[in-house]
Formats: structure tokens, sequence, C-alpha cells
């Protein structure tokens, strides 16, 4: 069973002192992978034992006995597998690397740290404030309120058309509508505004004079025209050349006016009336 040691590595390491005076001369001191390998061997331990205990490749290992320092990729690591190495096998790393530094050009100097000048000068600068992006967020601002308030504006106009057309605001829509003197819920159309009821047309104006009630109408073409819940004192007119068709959800809380003209139905509480209005009328359809 093969331990990782090779035949040339179990030859007795010669006594090269033999006959050498003590003070050995350079030349005859082994080389700095040489006396690594002598060590591992003499210390009873193969390559893969010294890769396990120091994590050192397999290939580094044998490239260092060999005195072939390539592979560690330049002397400061070379310098670190050896002191690695020593300590594996038992040697004094401080000799092994004396004597790889005096082969290989001297110890690598150290790296000089960079004053703290190049720390400073490497730190953003502080900047005034950039009056160009206040001035574009300014304007931006004006636009924006300029625009809110045309917006705002056109609301306005819409919600006193649709006051104008005959609906009452409700008292919490908007503080002036609230100070307002409440006017009647449901005017007797007057004699000039029978008369100005189109001739050509069919007109029906529905007022939810006694409660709330949904109602749904639709034109001759069986378009719908609204579809929702009128509160107690809004009103709806609708128009069209032919007839105009109607569904009262609570027709007791409804009063109709049919081309200028109030229809004197009795309609009761909760009933639900199918109704159609046209040029002709009132009459109920």
């Amino acid at each position: 069973m093969s331990n990782g040691i090779s035949p040339e590595d179990e030859r007795p390491i010669e006594d090269v002192s033999h006959g050498v005076p003590e003070d050995v001369s350079e030349e005859a001191r082994p080389s700095v992978g040489r006396a690594l390998k002598q060590a591992r061997i003499a210390a009873g331990l193969t390559v893969d034992d010294i890769t396990t205990a120091t994590r050192v490749r397999i290939a580094i290992v044998h490239a260092i006995e060999a005195d072939d320092f390539a592979p560690c990729g330049g002397d400061v690591y070379a310098r670190g597998h050896i002191r690695t190495l020593a300590k594996a096998v038992g040697l004094d790393p401080a000799e092994l690397l004396a004597q790889f530094d005096a082969q290989h050009g001297g110890r690598p100097a150290p790296t000089p740290a960079a004053p703290l000048f190049e720390a400073e000068r490497i730190r953003p600068e502080r900047r005034g404030p950039n009056w160009t992006a206040a001035m574009v967020a300014a304007i931006v601002a004006v636009v924006g309120f300029v625009g809110f308030t045309f917006v705002k504006g056109g609301d306005d106009g819409g919600h006193e058309a649709s006051v104008a057309e005959g609906a009452q605001p409700s008292s919490g829509r908007s503080a002036s509508s609230s100070a307002a003197p409440k006017k009647p819920a449901d005017p007797k159309p007057s004699d000039s505004a029978i008369a100005a009821a189109p001739a050509d047309k069919v007109t029906v104006k529905v007022s939810a004079s006694d409660g709330r009630s949904w109602i749904s109408a639709k034109d001759h073409n069986g378009r719908l025209l609204f579809d929702g819940l009128l509160d107690q004192g809004d009103s709806k007119t609708f128009q069209d050349n032919e007839k105009v068709d109607l569904v009262l959800g609570d027709a007791g809380a409804i009063e109709l006016y049919v081309n200028g003209k109030k229809i004197e139905d009795d309609f009761q509480p909760g009933a639900v009336e199918r109704l159609t209005y046209t040029k002709g009328d009132p009459q109920v359809g």
C-alpha cells in the first residue's frame, strides 16, 4: 500500500557535511525546496498530508519542493507558502525566508500606505444650491396651479349648468348652495314655459318632489338617456324627436311634465311605472 512517498524520497539523505568544516558554506546548504522536501520525508508525511494540513494545492507543493516558485503567482505568495510549509514540517520559517530572499533579489518592499490627503481629495466637493433646478421646480409648480385652477373652474361651470337645467342642489354640495334660500321643490310651469316646449319634439321633465326615486329614460332608438337615482328636489329633462320611454322605481315620489303640461295620474308610493310619451301627449302611453 503506497503512502505517497516516492522511492526517491525513501532514500536516506546523504550526510553532505561529512568531511566539511562546521561552518558549512552557502553552496553546501540545500535549497529552499530541497530543505522542505527533506524535512517532510523525515517527518513521515506525504504531499497529500501536507495539502490537507495547509490547504496548499498539491501542484504548488511539488513545484516548491522542486524550487519552481512560478506557480505561486509572485514572490509575496511564494514567501507565504514557504512559511506555511516550513511550519508544517517543523522547520524555522525565518531561515528559509532569508535564504529565499537572498536568492530572489531581497525581501519585497512593503506597499506604502496612501497619504491621508489622497483620501480627502476624493471626497465629493460640496456644491452650492442648484438654482437652475429650483427655478424649473418653481415653474412646474406655477403651471400645475394654473392648470388646476382652470380645471376647477370648468367643474364649477358644469355644476351651474346642471342646476340651471332644473336640478335643485342638495344641502351638502357647497357652502353657497346651503346658504342660498331654497326654491320651491316643483314650481308650476308658467304659460311661457309651456309655450317654449318645442312642438316638433317630445319633452319630458321628471321631478322627485316627494322623495327619492330611481328612474330610467330611453329615446325612440332605445338609447339610454339616463339610469340612476334622483334625490328629493332633483329633476331631469329629456327630449327626443319621436318618443321617450320611462321606468319609474317609485312613481309616487315623482311629478311629470310632458310637453310643458303636468301629468295628473295618481301614482302610488313604491309603485313601478313603465311609461311612454310622444309629441301628441300628455297622454299616458
